[in-house]
Formats: structure tokens, C-alpha cells, sequence
């Protein structure tokens, strides 16, 4: 009887603590979320984390470090613990890993590279993508480097004006890197390498395609019949090409003012949206493997400087000053909120958050039905009105909310409970 007693309770004690264990990697599941690249794993700006802290105290989340990173309008990427993001001194750029959780330098690269900008938009433009062992940076005139994310070593490097003859934008090269498979796809913008696709290893070309110039917007990978492809927003507008040799599928014209198409297409099955600011607006396409055409276009969402969300059937973001909400089947407007000015967003475990060009960032409950505020906090003082300071996207990462003005980077706790 004694020995049935005490296997009874090793047995209990064993299936408690598993029960423990499974319940603390649940948890864990639940709350971790690595955010490697460009508007995040998928590149939608939708995150699957959970169980982060949506209710706020009045002052806002609870500050877990502060960093100096340089000029510039590079967002962050987080991979392994390792935050990485771009920024640019006395016109030397920095690529800077940091400890995502502490804040402290892991490692700097840097190189020269001019900051300054006909607007005085001055600093870097791209974020750095994370795959694996390497990170992936492009500079705001074309320098392109392959880093070990152990110690920020060069693998590889190439230049856009040197390897490929291409011509920088008028505010710079914007556009982030894009993996897939073996493959590092960029946007030169050079004749004859509108589009190219690196070795990821070795810097290699594989192949270049295309005359037209690069814009500012990042390439966005789809599926077409069993096939990778790859959709180009550039100065002539939407292209369309077959990931493993650049073969044109299609193209669809759309000119905007001084040539800025700045944000990366959203593609849903066989549509992609696309939108521009300037008064410019957006449309849903519909495309085949050699054909595209409009469903519809429209004036009611001019993305400026950063793309919509698509959420459940709907589109969630800035038409210029206004946050807005559109039927993405027909184009219409749902609600539209002013109190944000113009931002950007992103979308984590069904809520959103909403950064102002105010420097204020809030969580909300955005449905076609309206806008419900649940808690916001004033991260950046000083750059109310000026309009650009705080374009980056905020990025929630394991429990911690990133922000970035021109200069500083800001990590918040919104661990939960």
C-alpha cells in the first residue's frame, strides 16, 4: 500500500508539472512574435502574437530602454533576441543590432553614405531583413549588404549605381529586400535591371529584368497557378513577374506626382490593391497569369507614406491626414477618423496600433462599424506638426512595442500578465 501511495503522488506530481510546462510553452507561443523583415513575417503588417497588454495606465506602458540610431525613417527588425535597424551620423550610415530586450549594441556596421535630402527627409529609408545567419541591408543610394547577424562581419556587398546602373529616386532608394528561397530580390532601377534576384549566399546574379525606375515601395511575392511570382510597384507602376527568371506577366500604368509609388501592394488571391498619395488614390486589380484590369478605382484611400492593413474583407489606414476603413470589394468608406493625423499601422492578435506623425502611438478596436480607442500614450514629444518624425511603423515583438522617431528608438513593455 505504501509503495501504490507514494508512485500515486510521483505520478500526480509528474502530470502536474507537465501540465506546467505545456501551460508555460503555451504561454510562450502565445506571446512570442518575431518580426524578421518589412510589415513582418508575411509581409501584411499582421502579427499572430497574443496575450500582449492592450489596457494601458495614463502614462502609458512602462519604458524598458531608449536608444540614439542615427537619422532616418528605417523601422526594426527582430529575429532571435536581436533587434536590428539602420540609421545614419554625419553621413555615415550604421546598420546597429541591439539587444531586443535590453537595448544594449551587439554590433555596428558602418560605411559613407550621404544623409542629406532635397526636403530635408534626410537619413535612411529601408529596414533590414533577417534570414537565418544573415541580415540584408539597402542604403538610401544603393549600397547593398550581406551581414552575419553573429557579429555584423560582410559576407557580400553590392552597389545598385556600380553593379547595375541604376538611378536612385529623388528622395532615395526606400525599398526593403525581399527573401525567397535562395533568392534576394531588390529593385536597382537601372536599364535592364528595373528588377533583380541575388544569390543570398554569394551576391551572385541570377538574373536582372526590366527598364523601369525604381520608386520607393518594396517588392511584394504572390502566388499565380502553382507558381512564385513577384509584384514591382515602380515609377510606371504595378509589374508583375515570375520569381525564378523575372519573366513579365503583366504591367498596369499608374503615374502619381514626382514619381512616388511608395507602398508595398497587398494581394489577396488573384487582387492586389495598390495606392498613392499626391490625390492620387488607389484600386483593386484583378490579374491572371498574362492579364490584369481593374475592379475598381478611387480617390478614397492615398496612402502617403505607408501601406493598409487588410483585415477581414476590409482596408485600415491613412488616406493622407485621415485614418479610414474601406470595403476592399468595392471601394467605399466605412468611417473615417482625422484625430491621428497621418500614420501607420499594424495589426497584432486582432487589435490594432496606430502610430501618429505626432509622436503619440494608441491600441485599437478598428471594425467596419468604427474606430474605439482602448489606450494611447505620448512616446515623442516635440514633433507635433512637423509631419515626418515619426513615419516608422510601430513593431510589436515578443511582449515589447517598438517606436522610432528621426533619431531615437523607444522599446515600451506590454508584456501581459
Amino acid at each position: 500500500m505504501k509503495t501504490t501511495t507514494i508512485r500515486g503522488t510521483r505520478w500526480l506530481a509528474v502530470r502536474a508539472l507537465a501540465a506546467f510546462l505545456l501551460a508555460s510553452i503555451a504561454a510562450d507561443q502565445a506571446l512570442a512574435g518575431d518580426w524578421p523583415q518589412w510589415r513582418g513575417p508575411k509581409m501584411d503588417g499582421i502579427s499572430e502574437e497574443t496575450g500582449w497588454l492592450s489596457t494601458w495606465p495614463d502614462k502609458g506602458p512602462k519604458t524598458l530602454w531608449k536608444a540614439n540610431v542615427g537619422v532616418g525613417y528605417s523601422t526594426v527588425s527582430i529575429s532571435n533576441g536581436r533587434l536590428y535597424t539602420m540609421g545614419n551620423t554625419a553621413d555615415v550610415d550604421a546598420v546597429s543590432c541591439l539587444d531586443a530586450a535590453t537595448g544594449a549594441a551587439i554590433w555596428k556596421h558602418t560605411y559613407p553614405c550621404p544623409a542629406k535630402d532635397p526636403n530635408r527627409y534626410n537619413g535612411t529609408r529601408s529596414t533590414p531583413t533577417v534570414d537565418g545567419k544573415h541580415v540584408y541591408t539597402i542604403s538610401r543610394v544603393g549600397h547593398v549588404f550581406c551581414l552575419e547577424t553573429a557579429g555584423g562581419k560582410v559576407v557580400w556587398s553590392k552597389d545598385f549605381k556600380a553593379d547595375f546602373g541604376g538611378k536612385a529616386p529623388t528622395w532615395g532608394y526606400a525599398s526593403s529586400a525581399l527573401i525567397e528561397g535562395d533568392l534576394l530580390i531588390v529593385e536597382p532601377g537601372g536599364k535592364g535591371a528595373s528588377a533583380a534576384a541575388l544569390d543570398k549566399t554569394t551576391g551572385k546574379v541570377v538574373w536582372q529584368a526590366g527598364d523601369d525606375p525604381a520608386s520607393y515601395a518594396s517588392p511584394m511575392p504572390f502566388d499565380l497557378n502553382g507558381e512564385r511570382c513577384v509584384a514591382f510597384f515602380n515609377v510606371f507602376g504595378l509589374v508583375g513577374r515570375r520569381l525564378k527568371d523575372g519573366q513579365e506577366l503583366w504591367r498596369h500604368p499608374w503615374k502619381t506626382s514626382w514619381d512616388i509609388n511608395p507602398t508595398t501592394p497587398i494581394i489577396e488571391g488573384n487582387r492586389v490593391f495598390i495606392s498613392s498619395g499626391y490625390n492620387v488614390g488607389g484600386a483593386l486589380l484583378e490579374f491572371t497569369a498574362n492579364s490584369i484590369k481593374v475592379v475598381w478605382q478611387n480617390k478614397n484611400m492615398r496612402n502617403h507614406v505607408n501601406s493598409c492593413i487588410l483585415w477581414k474583407g476590409h482596408l485600415y489606414g491613412f488616406d493622407e491626414r485621415e485614418l479610414k476603413c474601406l470595403d476592399f470589394q468595392t471601394g467605399q468608406v466605412k468611417w473615417a477618423e482625422k484625430k491621428y493625423g497621418k500614420g501607420s499601422l499594424k495589426l497584432a492578435g486582432g487589435k490594432f496600433l496606430v502610430y501618429s506623425d505626432r509622436g503619440r502611438v494608441a491600441v485599437a478596436d478598428l471594425s467596419p462599424d468604427g474606430c474605439k480607442e482602448l489606450a494611447g500614450a505620448q512616446v515623442f514629444e516635440g514633433v507635433e506638426g512637423a509631419g515626418c518624425d515619426t513615419w516608422a511603423y510601430p513593431v510589436l515583438a515578443n511582449g515589447r512595442l517598438y517606436c522610432r522617431s528621426l533619431e531615437n528608438l523607444i522599446c515600451l513593455d506590454v508584456r501581459g500578465e
